[in-house]
């Protein structure tokens, strides 16, 4: 009996009559139409519709740049690298730019990160107990603490005068070094002054705030201030002046010789 029934072997009429199926499918459909008429006659009916399609349907010619894409060479598969620099180069600089240019709006100049520790010293200070490592408003007491602890001499002096009394001093580390920090009050406020060397040259002050801190800086015969408190910014700032040279707050006056009446003028 044969296993091929006649709905499945039209199916597969048009590809036995272009001769595209496999050979033991071929075989089968062979013998159905061998022994059903029906199925021969519509299997001739499309040879024939095959033959009139070749005959009289219209053939136009393939453009010439169709044909040659068609049978150009293969070019090579572009390699991973090669994609990636394609598709995400492109992206990745504008990344690497608006990266750029989000820092240079957030760090306004090289002093920021010291900015930034004198702040987070000035409230490791306050939490604890470490807000000096010598208590004392004598700067006579404190500036000989500093001594062979420091390789330079930070000045220290007193200012309870002007409302800001020294408090006393500590070692920080700022910045790779060793820094002097002086303890000013003023009002139950705390100022913190970190004064540690530089080799750049001076610097006029400059003020901002960081965190809800005043903070201000400037440089001088190779000495770098930071000062940082939470007082207003303009009492910060009267701290600042009194600490910038000259630092001695008793200068000597000078005082021209009287001439006495009989003594002639120098020409």
């Amino acid at each position: 009996m044969n296993e091929l029934d006649c709905p499945v072997c039209r199916v597969r009429l048009q590809g036995y009559v272009d001769q595209e199926l496999e050979p033991a499918l071929a075989a089968e459909v062979a013998a159905h139409l061998a022994a059903c008429a029906q199925c021969a006659q519509v299997c001739e009916e499309v040879k024939a519709l095959k033959v009139s399609v070749k005959r009289h349907a219209a053939y136009y010619p393939a453009p010439a740049s169709l044909a040659a894409s068609l049978f150009a060479p293969e070019a090579p598969p572009i390699g991973l690298m090669e994609r990636w620099r394609k598709w995400f180069a492109p992206a990745f600089s504008a990344t690497a730019l608006a990266l750029a240019v989000m820092l240079y709006v957030a760090t306004p100049g090289s002093e920021q990160p010291l900015m930034d520790e004198a702040v987070a010293s000035h409230v490791r200070s306050l939490m604890g107990e470490h807000l000096n490592d010598v208590v004392s408003s004598d700067r006579h007491t404190v500036k000989p603490w500093f001594t062979g602890k420091l390789d330079f001499s930070p000045p220290v002096f007193d200012y309870a005068a002007q409302g800001f009394p020294l408090l006393g001093g500590r070692l920080d580390y700022l910045q790779h070094q060793t820094a002097a920090a002086l303890s000013y009050g003023h009002a139950k406020h705390i100022i913190n002054v970190f004064i540690l060397p530089t080799p750049d040259a001076d610097k006029p002050q400059q003020a901002q705030s960081i965190r809800g801190f005043n903070v201000v800086s400037w440089q001088t015969n190779h000495m770098r201030y930071v000062l940082v408190s939470d007082v207003e910014k303009g009492e910060l700032q009267t701290l600042s002046q009194l600490l910038q040279p000259p630092l001695n707050p008793h200068p000597k006056l000078f005082c021209a010789e009287p001439q006495t009446p009989n003594q002639p003028k120098s020409l």
